[in-house]
């Protein structure tokens, strides 16, 4: 049963205002959940005023608390021999398009404010991918960096002795995101397998040779670039001969780099929480192999590959500084700020696909949009990593392995999917060109119309 209420459009814009007030006094502190559904509420109204029946049935109210949130203890030993505590989250937050999914953040900044907000994000990504999947997020504040594997397999058993209880693969399927590789997926993996005495796809990322899919690695990266290939497109343009700021040396960054490498664009920058290399030759053939090997397996600082090569190194810095056509920021939420993107916007850069979640404040989208910036936010931009998770999650299901060609178109053809759905929207919506009304809307659209149809669950 649909309850329908009739409202002016100055009354939804009110309504809209009071339903944030009151979010914020329910959730107080958690400033970045806060942010990113004020983003997403604030581009709703007109899709509000034309489904009164989304505010009548409560759907913003529903779809800003999770269904449940899980918060346990992990103590582990290290290689002293000392008892280590570290806490444990996850985050079911809605399943009304499929089971729940959504990475696992190990990093010491992790609270339940950044859970949520991720949470949160996840559910209109993984709409937008139209592969089924609900959306959740989860993790820890330990800290991988610095530990021995026999520490992070010690942690990671630890944190599934309690994680377990609360996933499978038709429930909540988690997958890697900051401090979470290949490593920590298999020891997670490993864990879970000997509590349910079960083998099946519950955690994706997995290896290739028990579970996971071909492209997994490279598919945030890839489906960043993509998006930044279709905005390019819509004026006539492509990454061919564009330079390009990326953000990160992590999976994301590193796998963009590659991608734009085979488009014919040339990456110039890279970073770490420590500094910021800008290396004007471009950063491909053995310099890309130097960064696989220096963050993949030597786990080393970026500062290195300067050193190494002779670039440019800037201790303490964000690349925003630079001259470039194309950013991309791939490594943490709020990098940049307003003045960061003056200073791209001032120096030419033009397109901005966000690889990471939520990289840019408030302030910076809005002098992107101001600016006619090509701005793909990242709940489209870097879908591609749990689209093709949700990939994975089908080839475990019928017990097949797809080929990397296979899989990578399937993965090309998602991200034009997602292109389409902001393009579409936004112009139905009366705003052409804006990503991120198109984005909001279009994923917003197909939870809230299922919420509706499933009753009040």
């Amino acid at each position: 049963m649909t309850f329908t209420l009739q409202l002016p459009a100055s009354s939804v814009s009110h309504y809209v205002q009071q339903f944030f007030d009151r979010l914020i006094a329910k959730n107080p502190g958690e400033n970045e959940f806060h942010q990113a559904v004020k983003e997403v509420v604030e581009t709703l109204v007109p899709c509000l005023e034309r489904h009164p029946e989304f505010i009548s049935n409560m759907i913003l109210e529903r779809l800003t608390e999770p269904d449940r949130i899980f918060q346990f203890r992990v103590t582990w030993q290290d290689d002293k021999g000392a008892i280590q505590v570290n806490k444990g989250y996850r985050v079911e937050f809605n399943n009304a398009i499929g089971p729940y999914k959504g990475g696992l953040r190990f990093h010491p900044t992790v609270n339940l404010g950044i859970l949520k907000f991720l949470g949160f994000e996840q559910i209109l990504k993984n709409s937008l991918t139209t592969v089924p999947m609900g959306g959740a997020k989860g993790g820890t504040d330990f800290d991988p960096k610095g530990k021995s594997d026999w520490e992070v397999m010690r942690f990671c058993q630890g944190f599934m002795k309690e994680l377990y209880r609360h996933i499978g693969q038709n429930i909540d399927v988690p997958a890697g995101d900051i401090g979470v590789g290949g490593r920590e997926i298999g020891y997670l993996f490993g864990e879970y397998k000997k509590l349910t005495h079960s083998w099946e796809g519950v955690l994706t990322g997995k290896g290739l040779a028990w579970g996971g899919s071909l492209i997994r690695p490279e598919a945030t990266g890839y489906g960043a670039t993509y998006f930044a290939e279709e905005m390019l497109n819509t004026r006539g343009d492509s990454l061919k001969g564009k330079i390009c700021a990326v953000s990160g040396s992590g999976n994301v960054a590193q796998y963009t780099i590659e991608k734009v490498n085979q488009l014919g664009g040339k990456v110039i920058t890279l970073s770490d929480s420590n500094g910021t290399i800008l290396d004007k030759d471009g950063i491909q053939g053995d310099k890309w192999a130097f960064i696989m090997d220096l963050k993949n397996n030597r786990r080393g600082r970026i500062q290195e590959y300067a050193d190494k090569f002779k670039c440019e190194y800037f201790e303490g810095m964000r690349p925003w500084f630079v001259k470039c056509d194309v950013a991309f920021p791939s490594a943490t939420q709020n990098e940049i700020n307003k003045e960061d993107a003056q200073m791209l916007v001032d120096h030419g850069c033009f397109v901005v696909s966000e690889g990471a979640n939520m990289p840019s404040t408030p302030d910076a989208v809005e002098i992107f949009i101001k600016n006619k910036v090509l701005y793909g936010p990242g709940k489209a931009a870097n879908a591609g990593g749990v689209a093709t998770s949700g990939l994975e999650m089908a080839q475990n299901a019928c017990f097949s392995n797809w080929t990397s060609a296979e899989v990578d178109t399937r993965l090309h053809n998602i991200m034009k999917n997602i292109h389409k759905t902001c393009v579409e929207t936004a112009k139905e919506y009366g705003d052409p060109g804006n990503y991120v009304l198109g984005a909001n809307i279009g994923g917003f659209l197909k939870v809230a119309t299922s919420m509706l149809d499933q009753g009040l669950v």
